[in-house]
């Protein structure tokens, strides 16, 4: 087994650190935030992901990781460092490398031994060159330093899991040394590995991502299409999914993806590609479906209702996707302003997600309208004039139709997520509002025969 050290605490450099230790290996992380590591030793992770704390603990108790600020100490003996800290997008789509570069010259000025630098960060092809060139130009120690490109595949909500148990391993290497060394760091992993250069593997974490990316855009703007055509996209869907060619995965309509990936990664290739003097046509294509899919639901309500002003909306999700906390490219951080510009009292509950939304949109008054976040999805519903799915956490798809009515003023719901049956909306007299689907307008529902028409109530 290795001594690693791992620079980062984020989703990346954490859920890797504790998968390292929980097959053997001796792992320390590093961060520069004191509370944070004070936190994570009493086994609370400064992330919400599902399994994390549990290998936190039981591997801490073990003695397998520690968590430390003092990056000298754990980089200056340590066989393998991976840098796993953040690449924000910056303004003109680019990937922000200022983290990076940090921890290259921090490397560079504490390493004692030979060692292997593995960048799991997200990066433009090209970057783990310049690292490599960058610790070099740095080095004070006369020892062997290489890089290799390790990028991860995992999903927020299911992280461990997909490290655990990923489909498959990419690194990039450029000498045999590297790619043994990193081939068996990662064979206890008991999992295929894909052994490439530093620069396919850079543009393989891309390739990927874009490519869901694009799928998921597609389905969207087929969905919009059979909204015209009265087609149904969830039937067209099923259809599609038979084919082997095509899958069974990322064909949910919606309003548009979110996260720390998806958004980051296409404007990352399509900068790329400019960067290059090439267009990108379909990744730039799916950004502005993207884009303007997150909205679509709001135009709707917006064209359904004279005014959202002194209207209570109840909010059902925050973060970008169930089972995590997180709310980068979250549909909410687009609509909700959009609510309360228009002067909307906005009640909104989210399992998890509710402090991190707070610290944008503090309880209270915003703008023209109010937000209030409440403990559940009834105290959201109560009383309230319409209600809008963002997020498809389970305490709202075990919420039935005839919820809406019992519990809401007027059963006026705008489903981003496609929770709900449309017939079992009607016949629950909901008005019902989704993506890519027929909708259960007040028209159809009074058309029942077998029904009388909604009354609100009062």
């Amino acid at each position: 087994m290795y001594k690693i050290a791992v620079a980062g605490t984020g989703y990346v450099g954490l859920v890797a650190g504790v998968c390292f230790a929980e097959i053997g290996h001796q792992v320390t992380c590093v961060d520069i935030d004191d509370s944070k590591v004070e936190l994570m030793k009493t086994g609370v992770s400064p992330i919400y992901e599902a399994g994390l704390e549990e290998l936190m603990e039981k591997n801490y108790s073990a003695g397998r990781i520690e968590y430390t600020t003092d990056f000298k100490s754990a980089y200056k003996d340590a066989d393998v460092i991976f840098i796993g800290v953040g690449t924000p997008e910056q303004p003109d789509g680019s990937a922000d490398l200022s983290h990076i570069a940090t921890v290259a010259r921090q490397i560079a000025e504490s390493v004692e031994k030979d060692c292997l630098v593995v960048v799991k960060s997200t990066v433009p092809v090209g970057t783990n060159d310049k690292v490599e060139q960058f610790i070099q130009d740095f080095l004070i120690e006369d020892v062997k330093v290489e890089v290799a490109s390790n990028p991860e595949f995992l999903a927020q909500g299911s992280a461990v899991h997909d490290t655990l148990d990923a489909e498959r391993i990419i690194i990039g290497t450029e000498s045999d040394w590297a790619e043994e060394l990193l081939t068996r760091i990662y064979n206890p992993f008991h999992l295929p590995i894909v052994s490439v250069n530093r620069r396919s593997a850079e543009m393989i974490k891309y390739a990927s991502n874009d490519f869901l990316a694009l799928k998921i855009s597609y389905m969207n703007d087929i969905a919009n299409l059979c909204e015209l055509v009265g087609a149904d996209i969830q039937d067209v869907a099923a259809g599609m999914s038979y084919d082997e060619r095509i899958g069974s995965k990322f064909l949910n309509a919606g309003i548009g993806f979110g996260g720390s990936c998806f958004p980051k990664d296409t404007k990352a290739l399509d900068y790329l590609a400019k960067q290059n003097g090439y267009d990108l046509k379909t990744v730039k294509a799916a950004i502005d479906v993207n884009q303007n899919q997150k909205i679509r639901l709001y135009q709707k309500a917006s064209k359904r209702l004279i005014t959202f002003n002194g209207l209570k909306v109840a909010v059902l999700g925050l973060t970008f996707k169930p089972g995590t906390d997180d709310l980068r490219e979250a549909a909410s951080l687009e609509n909700v302003p959009l609510l309360l510009d228009q002067g909307a009292d906005v009640y909104a509950y989210d399992p998890v997600g509710t402090s991190n939304f707070a610290k944008i949109y503090p309880e209270g008054s915003n703008g023209n309208g109010t937000i209030t976040y409440v403990p559940n999805v009834e105290a959201a519903l109560n009383d309230a004039n319409v209600c809008f799915i963002f997020t498809e956490w389970g305490e709202v798809k075990a919420l039935s139709p005839k919820d809406y009515t019992d519990l809401m003023r007027t059963p006026l719901v705008y489903d981003g997520r496609n929770i709900y049956d449309v017939e079992e909306m009607k016949q629950s007299r909901v008005e019902y509002h989704s993506i890519g689907r027929e909708s259960a307008t007040r028209e159809a529902i009074k058309e029942m025969k077998h029904l009388e028409p909604q009354s609100v109530r009062s």
